[in-house]
């Protein structure tokens, strides 16, 4: 769903019961209108009884507001154990931020006799078409991956691999650069496979712990830093100026008072601002970044090129060519061979695994893994625990576009066991 024309902030609660034998259902697209011949009788009685309601999926009604919370969700059962469900929910908001580059995806589909279930998150920055060409794409091109069942792992990475060079492929003659993160979660039988690419991110609890099963993708990664300077890199401690009423960046060619920028770091804000056409230069293109070394006391900054002093944070971070907060992400075609879309893969099984949460940085910047997982715990709706997310992350400050699934596994003998061992 193209988050920038979201539904209205009410919610879309009752999820829809998925057969998960049939193909491509996702949570977001309505149930296509009933079918079938009509009868019409020329000479209508003069009042006919109301005809019966038609069993269908409770949906989001659109709406023109920009700035709705909107959500959703469903359920079904895991492929050859009746025994075992999951149920989902999903919301997305803008938040603080004037525009909304997050996107999202859950779909439930057939792939070669096997019910595959997919759930994504994709956070954007330069704009959000890297974001919606993933949501479209990336799970289509994985499921059709001819080894997608026999060899999953290695699908995964030529699928996220492939995605990337189709999508530089339709970038061409683009004038502004973008990318894209992807946190995605695949249930495949009894098995969890997360892949990420970016600093969203995926936690699972088990039996109340949160367990982390991906690592954001971060310049100052030691692993990370190391395979950006092999590939001649760099990595910048820098800052971004923003708008304190909303969240966007100021124009890069800005002075700060007191701020000294040098050579280097001054190339690297010329290539990222470098438009493609006739290669001439625009000091308000790719976001907007200011990249401050040395000193600006008005501010409160301090020795910038060397990462924050002790007991100062400031308000930098590590950036890639002092331009891009994360070292993986797909697009970013000024960033290449430094940025890659080489995703990280960690394998679960679902026996034990309570619930997930996927979400972009919008959430993860002020919720910590414990805390995200507590608010879910004792929320039964996956869709009202996703709302609930995003309303703690709001009140807790995000200024970020917000967006989170949480995908709920549950034991349906056990449950009933325990409700008349209760009852």
């Amino acid at each position: 769903m193209n988050v920038e024309d979201p539904p209205s902030s009410a919610s879309a609660s009752a999820s829809v019961s998925t057969n998960l034998t049939k193909s491509s259902v996702a949570a977001d697209v309505p149930p296509a209108p009933p079918s079938g011949d009509t009868t019409v009788d020329p000479q209508p009685p003069p009042s006919p009884p109301p005809p019966p309601p038609q069993p269908q999926s409770k949906v989001v009604i659109p709406s023109r507001d920009p700035d709705a919370l909107f959500s959703g969700g469903g359920i079904s059962f895991l492929t050859g154990n009746k025994n075992a469900r999951f149920s989902y929910g999903y919301s997305s908001f803008k938040g603080k931020r004037s525009s909304m580059e997050d996107f999202y995806e859950t779909r439930i589909s057939e792939v070669d006799g096997q019910m595959v279930a997919f759930f994504g998150v994709f956070d954007g920055h330069g704009g959000s078409r890297t974001a919606e060409y993933l949501k479209n794409n990336l799970f289509k091109n994985l499921s059709s991956h001819p080894d997608f069942i026999k060899d999953t792992k290695s699908a995964i990475v030529e699928s996220f691999r492939q995605t990337d060079v189709d999508y530089l492929n339709e970038e061409k003659g683009q004038q502004k650069d973008a990318g894209s993160t992807a946190s995605t979660a695949m249930l495949l039988g009894d098995r969890l496979l997360v892949a990420n690419v970016g600093d969203s991110r995926v936690v699972a609890c088990r039996a109340g712990s949160a367990i982390p099963l991906s690592i954001d993708h971060k310049p100052d990664r030691s692993d990370e830093r190391q395979r950006i300077e092999q590939a001649g890199g760099f990595i910048i401690w820098a800052v971004i100026l923003r708008s304190a009423t909303s969240g966007d960046p100021i124009a890069a060619d800005k002075e700060v008072e007191g701020a000294e920028i040098s050579e280097r770091t001054r190339g690297a804000m010329e290539r990222g601002s470098r438009r493609d056409k006739g290669g001439e230069e625009s000091g308000d293109s790719f976001d907007a970044v200011m990249v401050v070394e040395g000193r600006s006391t008005d501010m409160g900054i301090q020795g910038l090129s060397k990462g924050p002093q002790k007991g100062h944070d400031g308000p930098g971070t590590w950036r890639v060519g002092g331009v891009l907060a994360v070292s993986r992400a797909f697009g970013d075609k000024l960033l290449k061979p430094y940025v890659v879309a080489e995703p990280e893969i960690q394998e679960e099984e679902i026996d034990g695994v309570d619930f997930i949460i996927i979400a972009s940085d919008g959430l993860w910047n002020v919720l910590s893994n414990k805390d995200a997982v507590a608010i879910v715990q004792d929320i039964a709706d996956a869709e009202a625990a996703s709302r609930k997310l995003i309303e703690a992350a709001y009140a807790k400050g995000s200024s970020d576009n917000i967006t989170c699934v949480v995908v709920r596994f549950e034991n349906v003998l056990r449950t009933l066991k325990n409700d008349q061992a209760n009852g």
